[in-house]
């Protein structure tokens, strides 16, 4: 580690009393949310902008992190509404960011700025120079996530806990977006959606229609309808579960990604509990329930759907996907409607593209719904 003299100090404090002494980079304030873990070794630019991650402290497991800098936020589809071209929303969404070693010299032919840099411009916090496998061994025995706070400077701040508040009210969109002039209509429930969901669909001749994550959709219409991921307790979102269930009694395809999957998950009938061990990077493999191929995946999540419980309330669903790590349920499908969600990011963006042909399969159910 290089010399840390007349460096900031700073400390992870997580709530159970464990302190991990540690130095600041990015910007010296102090924060608290959830402290979570993830174990990807590329795509911090992706994760950190990922609006599932507001309100959590994000641990690094990948040992060294910043080595080939940020790249610059410039956008595409300028004939409509702008999208960023590297960046999974338009600003940082973590309350703090903790890695092992952070690489002051940094690198890349399409790098814009430093880690640090990019963190000191948005007024987030992070910590180096301390074990960050340690505290991800205690994460895992503690349950995957526990409440922390960065400290600076040994500021006196309280903790906080995230899984309270409505955060898709923090992240969504305020208004109604159209993007594209696509084919197929696709009305985007956004829960705090990564741009490449939006991204995935403009590549595939849609438009879309993106709402807010309490937007009355019932009347609407449009071909497919798509509930995104987003951050979370599942059970906060009543209204939008509501809107879902009405949706249900239409034919117009659905496609749940991670939030989503939870939520249509509880319209149909079931329910969700917390995870132990959290998944969050992107080497978590799953197996295809219905061709038994297995797929390496890209996942965020802390809550995911109890498949016994909706199995055991509805006989019109079955499971789509299982984790083959854990068993949990990884998506379900209806069996006569063409509805289907994932709990995992097929969109990736950061993260293998394998399971990219599910955005393809929404598509051929809408293309088969138009010609009933």
């Amino acid at each position: 580690m290089k010399n840390t003299k007349n460096k900031i100090k700073g400390s992870l404090i997580l709530e159970d009393g464990t302190k991990y002494d540690a130095i600041n980079f990015g910007y010296p304030k102090s924060s608290s949310g959830e402290v979570v873990f993830n174990t990807a070794m590329t795509g911090y630019t992706e994760s950190i902008t990922d609006p599932s991650y507001n309100g959590q402290i994000l641990i690094y497991t990948y040992p060294m992190i910043g080595n080939y800098g940020v790249p610059p936020n410039f956008f595409t589809n300028k004939k409509n509404i702008p999208i960023s071209k590297f960046y999974e929303s338009n600003k940082i969404h973590v309350s703090g960011l903790v890695v092992s070693y952070y690489s002051e010299n940094p690198y890349h032919w399409n790098m814009d700025k430093s880690l640090s840099d990019w963190l000191y411009n948005n007024e987030i916090p992070g910590l180096y120079n301390l074990d960050t496998r340690s505290i991800v061994k205690k994460l895992r025995k503690t349950g995957g996530s526990i409440l922390g706070k960065v400290v600076i400077d040994n500021e006196n701040i309280s903790f906080y806990d995230p899984s309270k508040e409505n955060l898709s009210d923090k992240v969504s969109t305020r208004k109604k977006l159209i993007y594209g002039n696509g084919k197929y209509k696709i009305l985007l429930v956004d829960f705090g959606l990564k741009n490449n969901i939006l991204r995935c669909l403009l590549r595939r001749n849609c438009t879309i229609i993106r709402v807010p994550w309490n937007y009355n959709f019932t009347n609407e219409k449009y071909d497919g309808l798509l509930l995104s991921n987003g951050p979370g307790n599942p059970i906060i979102y009543k209204k939008p579960i509501e809107y879902i269930r009405t949706a249900m009694k239409k034919n117009n395809p659905i496609f749940g990604i991670c939030l989503g999957n939870q939520l249509l998950g509880i319209a149909a009938g079931g329910s969700t509990y917390k995870l132990r061990h959290s998944h969050r990077g992107h080497n978590h493999p799953v197996v295809s329930l219905h061709t038994g191929k297995n797929f390496i995946t890209s996942q965020n999540h802390g809550y995911v759907l109890d498949y016994n419980n909706l199995l055991s309330r509805s006989k019109e669903w079955k499971i789509f996907f299982k984790n083959l790590n854990d068993g949990t349920c990884e998506g379900i499908i209806h069996n006569n409607k063409p509805f289907f969600s994932v709990q995992f990011h097929p969109e990736a963006s950061g993260g293998p593209t394998d399971t990219d042909f599910l955005f393809d399969l929404f598509i051929d159910f809408i293309k088969k719904n138009k010609i009933k």
